[in-house]
């Protein structure tokens, strides 16, 4: 039986998965449903499943032999706090809560992945990890790697793939270098002197400053960092006063700072410290002080070139050239972790129909996906997984 073949038998068990973990979704590091169901899953296929990180869950399959390379396998559980509104038969059943990126799908081909996997341990040599990873949304690979999921046995290489709407159903993406974006949440706070609107030469005013700053880090992406650079500066919240005829004593601003290259504090091209440094002298030049928050949720997926090879190879057999495109995005994904320590390679599996009501985007309550494309997730994690190995000779 070829692997498409294998794939197709188990299509209902693959949507059946996958629509129940859509009804049950729970929230980062509270997935425990979610990791008892994928427990149960595993030892169904002769696994030995074991529980890391709380809820997180990793199986190990030999194959042939375990004189070969040890590959992590990962697919992430959380779902978010979001008030579903698809409408479908099987629609989350916790009100604000919502499997609204597309984890309930990661899991049922990954799992289904294991099982056509579990079958084919005569066909390669060495180790899969199997790392079912709670909290994406709040770096939970950090948290896995710190319990020591990278070792024992060590691993060597790590695949990962997320559905994606911003593609078109039929179509995979993937590219060489960074895939998804660092990213750094940060909160401003500027300190001026409240007073009276009347009166604005007695005051020193935060708000005047605050649009000062949403105005003038602008640049940063223009001008002081490399057009071929990405960066996203955006601010989400700005909170200030009390009543319309009073100049406040603070403005608070919230936003996050995206860039789609490797860099680390210190760096000549960090946008971080650049922003920092921008924000404090433009507060000089109003009389206002400021003090910040930083907090570094994400670095970028940067791909293995070599990695990439193998799964652009494999995507290419499944889709076709012409659908295999080159994709990065602005989204940021934990996955990065496990790239920072062994090579990687992450796939972006495209979800987009129309006809179903599947180009809503991530995080959207609306957002739901192809069901047509999740074989292809599986095909593609098995045949990648086969390539590696057999790369590995």
């Amino acid at each position: 039986m070829s692997i498409q073949e294998a794939v197709k038998s188990y299509t209902d068990e693959l949507l059946a998965l996958r629509r129940d973990f859509h009804a049950h979704p729970e929230l980062g590091f509270q997935e425990f449903r979610t990791s008892r169901k994928i427990e149960q899953y595993l030892k169904s296929l002769g696994l030995e499943p074991m529980k890391v990180s709380t809820t997180g869950v990793v199986a190990l399959l030999k194959g042939r032999t375990d004189n070969g390379p040890v590959l992590l396998m990962r697919a992430d559980m959380d779902a978010l706090p979001v008030d579903e509104q698809t409408g479908l038969p099987f629609s989350s059943e916790h009100n604000g809560l919502m499997h609204a990126c597309g984890h309930d799908a990661h899991m049922s081909m990954l799992l289904t992945a294991a099982r056509i996997l579990t079958e084919m341990r005569d066909s390669f040599d060495g180790t899969i990890k199997f790392v079912f990873q709670p909290n994406e949304e709040i770096a939970g690979a950090q948290v896995m790697i710190d319990d020591g999921v990278l070792e024992n046995p060590k691993v060597d290489a790590a695949m990962g793939i997320h559905i994606w709407s911003p593609l078109p159903s039929g179509t995979i993406g993937i590219k060489s270098g960074a895939v998804t974006s660092s990213m750094d949440v940060f909160k401003v706070t500027i300190k001026g002197r409240g007073g009276h609107t009347g009166y604005p030469d007695s005051a020193v005013d935060p708000v005047i400053c605050a649009a000062a700053v949403v105005q003038q880090v602008q640049t940063i992406q223009t001008r002081l960092v490399s057009p071929m650079k990405p960066i996203a500066l955006m601010f989400g919240r700005i909170a200030g006063g009390t009543k319309n005829n009073i100049i406040p004593d603070t403005v608070e601003l919230e936003g996050t700072i995206r860039y789609l290259f490797a860099t680390k504090p210190g760096s000549p091209d960090n946008p971080t410290d650049k922003f920092k440094r921008m924000v404090t002298d433009i507060c000089n030049v109003y009389g206002c002080t400021c003090s910040f928050e930083f907090n570094h949720e994400n670095d970028a997926v940067v791909n293995d070139p070599t990695m990439t090879v193998v799964a652009y190879d494999v995507a290419k057999g499944i889709v076709g050239e012409t659908n295999v495109v080159e994709h990065a995005s602005m989204a940021c994904e934990d996955f990065a972790a496990f790239g920072d320590h062994v090579p990687a390679v992450f796939a972006f599996i495209g979800t987009a129909n129309e006809t179903v009501g599947s180009n809503y985007p991530h995080h959207n309550p609306r957002f739901t996906i192809d069901e047509g494309t999740l074989p292809i997730g599986v095909e593609f994690l098995v045949e990648a997984a086969l390539r590696y190995f057999a790369g590995k000779r």
